[in-house]
């Protein structure tokens, strides 16, 4: 049996409520969607709520799953989403910014940081690194640059203006490369 049947298999145990199927299901997605939810929140007992939330929600509308498409592309989705819902709750970062007119050279300062400076690096530094900026900066990073969100999409989902999202973007990018680079520097 391949992974694709095994994968099969186990949803549709999963469909008619059997423990192990969704025992399974778990095991099987558990690594790849604790990765997603580590990227969302600098901790990792909150990270493991939040990927145990998002399989409630996997279990709970797993009958609306249409294989239309890749399954673990819905997973990730959900996860994504309920980390996201999480971040909206507790918004109480201060540094979300609405006056536009304060970063309107924000493509001059996306410019300046070299998306292969990231590719080079360890990801576990890279990671890290993520899991060290402010919950702002962090979810409409890992939106924009991991998720492929565009702007306008963070800024409804977020309710926060498309300025805003491009300013804690550009900032977001900005922290990272300072602290990637002061990393690097105390390892060599």
């Amino acid at each position: 049996m391949d992974k694709k049947e095994k994968l099969d298999n186990i949803i549709q145990g999963c469909l008619r409520q059997e423990r192990a199927s969704q025992e399974a299901l778990f095991k099987f997605f558990y690594s790849k969607m604790l990765t997603v939810c580590l990227r969302y929140t600098s901790d990792r007992d909150t990270a493991q709520e939040l990927l145990q939330d998002g399989f409630i929600k996997i279990f709970d509308k797993l009958e609306r799953y249409e294989d239309a498409g890749s399954f673990e592309g819905w997973v990730r989705r959900i996860m994504v989403n309920t980390c996201i819902d999480h971040y909206r709750k507790s918004k109480k970062d201060p540094v979300l910014y609405d006056d536009d007119s304060v970063f309107r050279d924000v493509d001059d300062t996306l410019s300046g940081f070299g998306d292969e400076d990231l590719t080079e690096m360890n990801s576990q530094l890279v990671m890290k690194a993520i899991a060290e900026l402010s919950p702002a900066y962090r979810t409409v990073f890992n939106m924009f640059v991991i998720e492929n969100y565009s702007h306008k999409e963070i800024a409804d989902t977020l309710g926060i203006s498309e300025g805003t999202s491009k300013s804690n973007l550009a900032k977001a990018k900005a922290n990272l490369q300072k602290a990637l680079k002061d990393k690097l520097k105390k390892m060599y």
